[in-house]
């Protein structure tokens, strides 16, 4: 707990109140957030019911709930597909003809698609995956960029009843490969490049590299943007596919607990695992949120500056602003090219009314100042949402004053495994800088002890979510037991990793991670999988990772290495180790320092103790060392 002591006594003292605007609140479909919770722990089936019943469903269901500990069914019995409450659910409505996607690209012209020209598109997608032999059960690898044919791939997964699992473009050969060999995907689905900060980043030869000497995979589609790309034996050109294939694919009916996609997130120990997420009780929370918290419908313009390949691509671009009816703008490139008012100058092309980011980018923007707003006024944006990390006081506020100047900035908390918020400020809400806000229905909190016990408010401890919800995993794939390993019978629920605190007012903070996992500006990164990438390389005998505070991305990764037998240490070696992370595992794991060690402290036992070497970067008390071997 030392290593968030301060912030909690930070916070004790921390009393700033940020009222929303009287707009906002009149606005705001949810006044009294504690009204629509108690609604909920009144009678918690008829409220997921109700919630439900705002969706499709080809067949009802007999039960809402199952619960028996980390076991949890939802709406049981009933049939329903995530891309029909997208898509056709919004045409039978009248929507067909509204615009459902502004796509914008640094490098290319702007696109506007109506829902009705995106269920044409993913269908022709459905029909090119059902062709080559994908259906119910069956796993699609997507290695593609935030753009309208990503959305599409993913859709027409789901559409299928198969299982799309998503993998960040830019991720190293080594992180997808993992994920191909892991999900048993027969099919992937990638662009030959995308566009970063004025440059072209080839993701051609990392999908090559990934799949070599892979036999599993039997067919791969490539969209190509550059003409020039070439395609192996085999290999087919997805817009020529989808140009040859019919208009039409109707959604099939699932079971409500058929998995519509998987995740892959770290842990901390061993690979990442792969987060299973259902069709029925996924789409009821994601929609619920969508329009209750994030407080968006028909009228409104969303934009969530995140990526498909993290769960907020899932839940607040792919699937939730779609169900909820809105138009959305996506960006493909950095948020700050070619400088840091474009997104700002975006918002009010769009008339967006609700935008989500994350900290790391509010603090981006505020290094910018406010010069780079100059050429826009914000005036639409009603609602500000951060998360991904702790968003600290001092961005918040920043942000409050100059990027939403008529509306409200608030914050929430989730992870990939709690596919929605679970913790949020809510529109009708007081903003509370350094606070994430109150648990959202069906969300039990609590913190506790090493040994279980419930801390009191103002205390900090582990967070534990006590029972589970509709929008929560189902399992982890083909690791069953680890899944449930998530789970703590002597800490009450489902362990979340994190350290927070909630005060007499029912505000919740979380400060951070109690455990050996890394937040990057707002991407979890595995301690374990840095290391695992570090040895992987003949120059490395032992490593050992740890975060670091960072100004800018919240945290940075420091590693420690033993060099093997006959490798010169020194900065070449150092820059060849930190280029084979990047290679391995994607730019984003790339250490920011490396310091070469002759031994690392480890306990009797054999376990680094990362703690202690973190402990001695930042001057700090080392605690008990007792169990040190040496």
């Amino acid at each position: 707990m030392t290593r968030h002591a301060d912030a909690i006594e930070a916070l004790s003292h921390l009393d700033q109140r940020l009222d929303p605007p009287g707009n906002v609140l009149e606005a705001a479909r949810v006044k009294d957030d504690q009204a629509w919770y108690r609604e909920w722990e009144a009678d918690p089936e008829a409220f997921w019911e109700r919630a439900a019943d705002e969706l499709h469903w080809f067949e009802r269901w007999q039960q809402a709930m199952q619960i028996d500990g980390s076991s949890h069914r939802w709406f049981v019995g009933g049939r329903t597909n995530l891309s029909y409450n997208c898509l056709e659910r919004n045409i039978e409505r009248g929507l067909g003809d509204k615009v459902a996607l502004h796509a914008e690209c640094e490098d290319q012209p702007p696109r506007d698609y109506s829902y009705s020209e995106i269920l044409e598109q993913v269908s022709r997608t459905a029909n090119v995956l059902r062709g080559l032999g994908v259906g119910e059960g069956d796993r699609v690898v997507i290695y593609m960029p935030l753009s309208p044919e990503g959305l599409f791939t993913m859709q027409a997964c789901v559409r299928l009843g198969a299982v799309h699992s998503v993998v960040y473009a830019g991720m190293g050969e080594g992180a997808l490969r993992h994920r191909v060999e892991d999900s048993g995907a027969r099919v992937l689905v990638c662009a030959d490049l995308t566009y970063r900060r004025g440059a072209v980043v080839p993701l051609k030869p990392i999908v090559d590299a990934a799949l070599a000497g892979l036999e599993q995979v039997e067919h791969v589609i490539v969209w190509r943007r550059d003409e020039a790309t070439t395609l192996a034996p085999g290999e087919l050109d997805f817009e020529r596919e989808l140009a040859a294939a019919e208009p039409a694919c109707a959604a099939v009916a699932v079971d409500a607990e058929h998995p519509a996609f998987m995740l892959y997130t770290s842990g901390t120990t061993g690979s990442p695992k792969g987060v299973v997420h259902v069709h029925g009780g996924y789409a009821v929370g994601v929609h619920l949120l969508m329009t209750h918290y994030f407080d968006v419908g028909e009228s409104d313009t969303w934009w969530s500056t995140s990526d498909i390949g993290w769960i907020v691509g899932h839940s607040y671009i792919c699937y939730g602003p779609m169900m909820a009816g809105a138009t959305q703008v996506i960006r493909e490139g950095a948020p700050d090219y070619p400088d840091a008012g474009i997104t700002w100058q975006l918002v009010d092309k769009y008339s967006v009314t609700a935008l989500f980011t994350a900290p790391t980018a509010v603090r981006m923007f505020m290094r910018a100042g406010e010069k780079a707003l100059a050429d826009s006024d914000r005036s639409t944006l009603r609602l500000l949402f951060c998360a991904g990390e702790p968003f600290n006081p001092e961005a918040w506020l920043w942000a409050a004053k100059n990027l939403a100047p008529a509306g409200h900035v608030v914050d929430n908390y989730w992870q990939t495994e709690i596919a929605s918020p679970m913790i949020g400020t809510f529109a009708c809400m007081q903003g509370r800088p350094g606070w994430a806000g109150r648990a959202m229905p069906g969300i039990k909190l609590k913190v506790v002890d090493e040994a279980g016990g419930r801390m009191d408010d103002g205390e900090g401890g582990t967070l534990v979510m006590e029972q589970p919800v509709p929008w929560m995993m189902q399992t982890i794939w083909q690791d069953d037991e680890r899944y449930q390993s998530c789970f703590s019978e002597r800490l009450g629920g489902y362990v979340t990793g994190d350290i927070a605190v909630r005060d007499n007012e029912g505000y919740w903070a979380v400060l951070g991670r109690s455990d050996d996992v890394l937040n990057v500006a707002g991407h979890r990164i595995g301690t374990a999988d840095v290391e695992s990438s570090l040895i992987s390389h003949p120059a490395v005998s032992e490593s050992a990772a740890i975060g670091l505070p960072d100004e800018l991305k919240g945290e940075r990764i420091k590693v420690f290495v033993v060099a093997a037998n006959g490798y010169e240490q020194g900065a070449d070696l150092s820059d060849e180790l930190r280029k084979h992370v990047s290679r391995e595992l994607g730019p984003i794991a790339r250490p920011s320092e490396l310091d070469f060690v002759d031994t690392l402290p480890k306990t009797r036992s054999g376990k680094i103790m990362r703690r202690l070497l973190r402990a001695r970067e930042l001057g700090l008390d080392e605690g008990d060392t007792s169990t040190l071997e040496d």
